[in-house]
């Protein structure tokens, strides 16, 4: 019989067995494919030796077993079991130089193929905008600075760059806490104006949404559209019993460009949380992560939908609610919206002196009181009040029923319990109380350690009696973010979105009046909101409230104090250390000790058998080797196994564990 038949299916077995052994001598992390080709690979490659070595050993004479079968038997054994060692280094050796993934799904893995195409796509074209505008990384003189006008060029390369980017710019000018002030002011300016789409594809996706014709639908419906932007465009159009609506339809590649965008960035602040510190600090990944999620429901315009209707639910026993657009949910869906036509003029369009001065302010004011409503009162407000989001009817008289607000793709939620404090701190910067608001900005915001409370109240002071000897009052709620950010407090995101609403809506108010002072008018009309809980009604249900939480506590510690004192009484009160009580804690430690054991016994293993491996004490087995130095054989094999598996615990334990959650 042939012998290649023999080692070919010897091989094969060993391969097979050394893989399954590899895996679980490693916690399974290897792959199947990589451990059972790389067990071949040195089978074959170590044959000649493992058979030189058993020649030199006696067992063998040329092709002959000459050894009594028991100690063939062992040397065959340990043969192969140093050639499984050998296996098990080469699999480490290939984990710490090409770490091993799992089998990607095909279909999955031509979607990724795609992606990539995409990405490198896109990587392209934003290098090429950021090179257009001098913001380009690469191919560019050593000696060669930023542009002279940073933020400008920010912002025009935003612009060029799509939805994404502008977003992304526009929820950054909400960071005061974060970026210098020029920049914010600066991305503050990105517009969303775009070339539309023709009629022909605006049509198709209309009729994609509708499922049916458009004559079905609407007796008319303008071709021209009435606003284009990144996203969407706007059609007006009339249904088939004649009432006015606007049709807002997304761009039939808005949603690829993004997906492809949130994918870049998702790649880029995992990266930079690797690479830098600061990311770490700020938690770009999450910072990313939740722009996402923001993008993404301003994308599905149900959302959108669902805002409208809880602001009309919330302001509807309103004395100073703003008109909103009436909706049409059954021809509305995630890709299109369908609402009633607001005629009038968006402040952007209005000029300091169109309209009569009495009138304009009287619009102002009733502005400015629906806002403070919504956010002290109500809880939920427009979060987005810049100048193209307010239509004024020029045509009315009556200032209640002049103003529309349009666009709610960003709605704000404030919390009862900062509604009150909210309130407060109006009303005593209102009564120039520095001591006052700064205690009530100590309960909003977390200080840190460093914090200094007689600084910060200076700062708050300063700021109150520049704000109260303005002639045309300054933007307070700017002034304030600037100050809380040099005190290094962490503002909460609610009171950020709040400040930057009323920033807003002052530069948007002063288009009607350029000598509106929205400070002066917030704070007089702070004192009339009802969100301070002084109602009988709201003293009654809030005592109530704390005196069910206090007779409970007290409740549970009646029953703490009398289970110490009967642990005193039988000398069993124990006290235990907060210190690895949680299970990712002691899971740390057991594996910390076990691989400290491991590594321990397989370096006494390894001393121990290259110790008595030299020795020639003992009966001789076979030729000239004795049994003390096949022992030691034996035993450094087993150490240097246990020291791989330490070793190669250790390495995935340091790659897997997860980082520390970073505050910013």
């Amino acid at each position: 019989m042939p012998v290649w038949p023999v080692l070919i299916a010897v091989g094969l077995a060993f391969s097979v067995l050394a893989a399954w052994a590899a895996r679980r001598l490693l916690d399974g992390s290897i792959g199947w494919m990589r451990a059972g080709i790389t067990s071949l690979v040195v089978f074959i490659a170590a044959l000649p030796l493992a058979t030189w070595s058993l020649r030199a050993a006696g067992v063998l004479d040329g092709d002959r077993v000459v050894a009594s079968t028991p100690i063939a038997l062992a040397f065959f054994a340990l043969s192969l079991g140093w050639l499984f060692a050998v296996v098990v280094v080469c699999v480490v050796t290939l984990e710490f130089a090409w770490p091993s993934h799992g089998v990607p799904n095909p279909i999955a893995a031509v979607r990724e193929a795609f992606r990539r195409r995409d990405r490198a796509r896109r990587y392209t074209e934003i290098l090429s905008i950021a090179s257009r505008h001098g913001l380009a990384v690469f191919g560019r003189p050593r000696d060669a600075g930023m542009p002279r006008d940073l933020p400008a060029a920010v912002v025009a390369a935003a612009n060029d760059a799509g939805v994404t980017f502008i977003k992304l710019g526009q929820m950054m000018s909400a960071r005061d806490d974060v970026l210098p002030r020029e920049l914010v002011d600066a991305l503050a300016t990105l517009q969303m104006d775009s070339t539309p789409i023709p009629w022909a594809d605006a049509k198709q996706a209309i009729e994609i949404e509708l499922r049916k014709p458009v004559g079905e639908v609407f007796r008319s419906i303008d071709t021209e559209p009435l606003s284009a932007a990144s996203v969407a465009q706007v059609h007006t159009a009339k249904l088939i019993d004649g009432r006015d609506v606007i049709v807002k339809i997304q761009r039939p590649t808005a949603r690829r460009q993004v997906v492809t965008d949130l994918d870049i960035l998702a790649r880029l602040a995992a990266d930079l949380e690797r690479r830098t510190t600061w990311a770490r600090d700020y938690g770009t990944v999450a910072l990313v992560e939740e722009f996402s999620r923001t993008l993404h429901d301003e994308l599905d315009y149900r959302v959108e939908l669902d805002n409208i209707e809880l602001l009309r639910e919330a302001t509807a026993a309103s004395p100073w609610a703003l008109r909103i657009p009436q909706t049409y949910r059954e021809l509305s869906t995630e890709r299109m919206l369908v609402q009633e036509r607001v005629f009038g003029a968006p402040l952007s369009r209005i000029s300091p002196g169109d309209l009569p001065n009495e009138y304009a302010t009287a619009i102002a004011d009733h502005i400015v009181a629906a806002v403070l409503d919504q956010v002290l009162t109500r809880g939920v407000f427009h979060a987005d009040l810049h100048a193209g989001n307010v239509i004024v009817d020029t045509d009315s008289r009556d200032p209640a029923l002049a103003v529309t607000l349009v666009d709610f793709g960003a709605l704000g939620i404030v919390e009862k319990s900062l509604r009150r404090l909210l309130a407060a701190l109006l009303i005593a910067m209102g009564n120039e109380d520095d001591a006052g608001a700064t205690d009530l900005v100590l309960l909003i915001c977390e200080a840190g350690p460093t914090v200094s409370k007689s600084a910060l109240q200076r700062e708050i002071g300063a700021l109150i009696t520049r704000v109260h000897n303005a002639a045309s009052g300054d933007d307070v709620f700017r002034l304030l973010v600037d100050a809380l950010r040099r005190q290094r407090l962490a503002i909460p995101p609610s009171l950020l979105l709040v400040l930057r609403t009323l920033g807003s809506l002052d530069g948007t108010l002063r288009r009607l009046s350029s000598r509106y002072n929205l400070t002066r008018k917030g704070i007089e009309l702070a004192g009339r909101a009802r969100p301070l809980g002084l109602s009988p009604r709201d003293i009654v249900m809030t005592a109530q409230v704390q005196l069910t939480l206090f007779a409970e506590g007290a409740r549970r510690m009646s029953r703490r104090i009398e289970s110490i004192s009967r642990q005193l009484d039988d000398g069993t009160l124990s006290v235990r250390a907060g210190i690895f009580d949680s299970a990712d804690e002691r899971t740390w430690v057991d594996g910390l000790v076990s691989r400290v054991t491991i590594t321990v016994v397989g370096v006494t293993l390894v001393i121990a058998g290259s110790l008595l491996g030299v020795s020639d004490a003992g009966p001789v087995l076979a030729g000239d080797v004795p049994a003390v130095s096949f022992i030691g054989s034996t035993l450094g094999l087993g150490g240097l196994l246990l020291l791989l598996r330490s070793l190669s615990s250790s390495f995935r334990s340091g790659r897997a564990r997860p980082r520390r959650p970073s505050g910013g």
